[in-house]
């Protein structure tokens, strides 16, 4: 697996041509939503120089969001472990060896009581996620009824579940679930390297089913998994591309966890975790290329200093996960964010009022 983080600059020319094209309010990518980007195009995005490239993405994210506040969510895993799939990120492979244990799917009572408690720290969105390859028949009676206890205390609700059916995605928004999310993870090139259990086509396949039943799509990906800056084009690419932006783009960096593939590959290798400038680039080619989804900073926060995830903020990141825990991992804390927003003056966003 390669760990080269460059890529070969475009001429200069080119990135001066780019940069005339999209300065000042960023006529190609302000207020108008393009699908149509290229990679070349991307590419000289990430090239540009930094306070340029941050500039522009924060020219982008004024234009369609308000500034200076921050949406809080709460990750919930409701079946943890066992996952039959073999990403090599992932503690909840059955295929890990992190010692983590396979578990039933969480009581509908206890989800909803941790929901109410997220709902009473700020959060705004409360985002539930099991451990499988795709959800059962027989688990989705359950499901459905979490979807419907957390929309009645007036938050948004998220699900991930692994694939879904047509008739599945239908359920979940006859339900009346918010978002679905269902990572690409990565390029269609670089897929391969990390999943062999499913296909990129297949990840495709469920975000196409979410979308047709009407449920808004949350889809993002993992940086710092040894791509290349190629990759990490392609990742957004293959997102800016899709004939709708997803709704939300969550942006993670790699959490090295031993026991799995990439953990005991990359965990002692410097060169694996990626430049704080170089993920910050990326929360900024994200905004410019998708200027009305939200997106988030996701796993990996708790490592990042606050100037990093400042710069983030700057490069049009409006979303964070809260709480100690994501998922398995570990996570910033309610106590850090409030203070970092206070330090930053960040605050967060009102959920939308809506009927339930």
């Amino acid at each position: 697996m390669s760990l080269d983080e460059t890529m070969s600059s475009p001429a200069q020319a080119g990135v001066q041509t780019i940069a005339q094209d999209i300065s000042g309010p960023c006529p190609t990518a302000g207020n108008e939503v393009r699908n149509d980007w290229t990679r070349e195009e991307i590419a000289t995005l990430f090239d540009l120089p930094f306070d340029d490239l941050v500039f522009q993405a924060a020219t982008v994210h004024r234009a369609n969001h308000k500034a200076g506040q921050v949406q809080l969510s709460t990750l919930l895993s409701i079946k943890t472990g066992g996952c039959p799939e073999d990403c090599g990120y992932c503690n909840q492979s059955a295929g890990a060896k992190s010692g983590l244990k396979a578990e039933k799917l969480l009581d509908v009572r206890t989800v909803l009581q941790t929901a109410a408690q997220a709902k009473d720290r700020g959060s705004s969105r409360f985002c539930m996620g099991a451990a499988w390859r795709n959800p059962k028949d027989r688990d989705m009676p359950a499901i459905i009824e979490m979807v419907q206890g957390v929309r009645q205390m007036g938050m948004e609700t998220c699900m991930t579940l692994g694939m879904l059916t047509e008739k599945q995605s239908r359920m979940l928004a006859d339900a009346g679930l918010d978002y679905y999310n269902h990572n690409i993870d990565t390029s269609p090139e670089h897929y391969e390297k990390v999943i062999t259990t499913r296909t990129f086509d297949d990840r495709l396949e469920t975000l196409e089913n979410v979308r047709n039943s009407g449920i808004n799509v949350c889809s993002g990906g993992i940086v710092g998994m040894g791509e290349t800056r190629a990759d990490r084009v392609g990742f957004v690419h293959a997102l800016a591309t899709l004939p709708r932006h997803p709704e939300s783009v969550p942006v993670n960096a790699l959490v090295p966890v031993k026991g799995t593939v990439l953990g005991d590959m990359l965990a002692d290798t410097p060169l694996a975790k990626i430049d704080d400038i170089e993920f910050v680039r990326t929360i900024a080619v994200a905004r410019i290329t998708m200027p009305a989804s939200m997106v988030r900073l996701s796993a990996g926060r708790e490592s990042m200093s606050e100037s990093t995830q400042a710069l983030c903020f700057l490069a049009g990141a409006n979303s964070i996960f809260t709480g100690d825990k994501l998922l398995t991992t570990g996570n910033a804390g309610d106590d850090a964010d409030e203070a970092m927003f206070a330090k930053l003056g960040l605050v967060p966003m009102a959920a939308e009022q809506r009927d339930v």
